[in-house]
């Protein structure tokens, strides 16, 4: 009996992801998602522009991205992944602790990034994941992050 491989995934664009995670313009750090395998991985693209709101008061000639940013964007991919689940909705995803983030190279203004995450740990109320960050196939970061899941109504109401 062959195997059957999963279909292959329709890339998930601005409209999709801002139905699964909360963030919006200049916040929302990913502009596609590329592949998606639910539960388990997820990567996806970002192009810092020079007139992106992530390189505004940076004043060298080539301005580079922040870590914060570049931690920031693996978190949201991370969220899509775990958000993107039948059971999630009405829920989000909440950093609890970032045990290890490093930048390895720069990464500047007209750098198009190539981003992943995939989960180390999944349980129905918190996980881990691990992420990384390539530019033209070199890692230029990575790290963990710890979350939890919550419900969005109990986060407004306090």
């Amino acid at each position: 009996m062959i195997a059957e491989t999963p279909a292959p995934m329709t890339p998930m664009f601005q409209s999709a992801i801002q139905r699964i995670i909360p963030h919006r313009y200049p916040f929302l750090l990913v502009d596609r998602v590329t592949e998606f395998e639910p539960g388990q991985r997820i990567a996806g693209i970002k192009t810092f522009t020079a007139d992106g709101a992530e390189s505004q008061g940076n004043a060298c000639e080539a301005p580079t991205v922040s870590a914060g940013i570049l931690i920031e964007m693996v978190t949201q991919l991370g969220a899509i992944l775990v958000l993107e689940r039948p059971n999630m909705e009405g829920k989000i995803a909440v950093i609890l602790q970032i045990p290890a983030a490093r930048m390895l190279k720069p990464v500047v203004t007209g750098d198009v990034l190539r981003v992943e995450a995939e989960v180390v740990k999944l349980r129905e109320n918190f996980g881990e994941l691990r992420g990384a960050a390539y530019c033209q196939g070199e890692r230029v970061a990575e790290g963990q992050m710890r979350f939890a899941v919550a419900n969005k109504d109990d986060l407004l109401r306090q």
